[in-house]
């Protein structure tokens, strides 16, 4: 281990891994090892971690599900932070629920419906932590994180404390955290109601999921945002990419916003599509598109091309 690597694993209680490979730990399944991957044992952990990265300089990323994340074959330099479940303790209080961000999507449909409350089904399909799903306000054509989020713990070197829900800037998969900042906890405002028929819908909406997208196969999950009244699949489909293949990456012939690892799938090969994608949508229909997953790690300057823009 470097110095600095010592030092954080002498200070921070937890497990850390030098060299941990991350694409096992993303739900495409690509990319490169962390320098050091850190899961603090308790709230105190955290906060030593923060404030052991400060000190001595070093970058932290942090990595929640895995989902909406494509990481450089190179790898990321510095510390991957990845949140255990019962890092934080859950509370209720009537119409509100507090999770920890390092607990998955699905706890949150599951314990709502326990507790005899609604208003989250669109969370059925998403994949991830509540951390990452706040991360980037996830949602569906019925909802978004936005609509369910009063409050935000954040965690810095400095301490910790909640956040009110409209200091975070939510908009379309955008949430807007403070540089540092880690969301440790989430408190979700719901309501009181029928739980068989929120089930219902919740099945509905995993039904169609299957029907509509690759949900079998290694993806990231949209890779594109939706441009204003037009869908970005449609659009990539129009312009004839819909199956195209570079490498083991492919544009689903299910779902054309879906970028899938058909196996052996290289980030690189994933970027080459992706700007394939953009270059093509952009010279024959004028639409630029955004990308909307998320690119952690050390990528080659060719490779990302037109993305710094998105």
């Amino acid at each position: 281990m470097t110095t600095w690597q010592h030092e954080v694993a002498r200070r921070v209680r937890g497990e850390i891994v030098r060299d941990a490979p991350l694409a096992p730990r993303t739900t495409i399944r690509v990319g490169g090892p962390a320098d050091l991957l850190v899961r603090p044992s308790d709230p105190g952990a955290l906060a030593e971690l923060l404030r052991a990265v400060r000190e001595l300089g070093v970058p932290l990323h942090v990595l929640g599900g895995g989902a909406n994340t494509l990481v450089a074959d190179a790898g990321v330099r510095g510390v991957v932070l990845r949140l255990p479940p019962d890092l934080a303790p859950e509370q209720v209080s009537p119409g509100r629920l507090v999770l920890g961000a390092g607990q998955p999507t699905s706890r949150l449909w599951v314990r709502a419906h326990a507790l005899g409350l609604v208003g989250m089904e669109f969370v059925a399909g998403i994949p991830g932590t509540l951390g990452g799903a706040v991360a980037m306000n996830a949602g569906t054509r019925v909802g978004e994180m936005k609509d369910i989020v009063s409050r935000v713990e954040l965690a810095t070197a400095d301490g910790a404390g909640f956040v009110d829900a409209a200091a975070l800037g939510f908009a379309y998969r955008t949430c807007r955290l403070p540089a540092g900042a880690v969301a440790t906890r989430v408190e979700l405002a719901l309501r009181e109601g029928d739980v068989a028929a929120s089930e219902r819908v919740m099945q509905e909406d995993r039904d169609r999921r299957r029907r509509t997208q690759p949900l079998d196969r290694p993806t990231f999950g949209s890779t594109f945002r939706n441009p204003p009244g037009d869908f970005a699949g449609r659009l990539i489909e129009a312009v004839g990419l819909k199956g195209h293949r570079i490498g083991g990456a492919l544009w689903s012939d299910v779902h054309a916003n879906f970028v899938v690892n058909a196996g052996g799938a290289t980030a690189r090969d994933v970027l080459a599509l992706v700007n394939v994608a953009r270059s093509r949508v952009k010279d024959r229909l004028g639409v630029a598109l955004e990308t909307e997953v998320r690119l952690l790690g050390e990528f080659l300057a060719e490779d990302l091309q037109d993305l710094r823009a998105s």
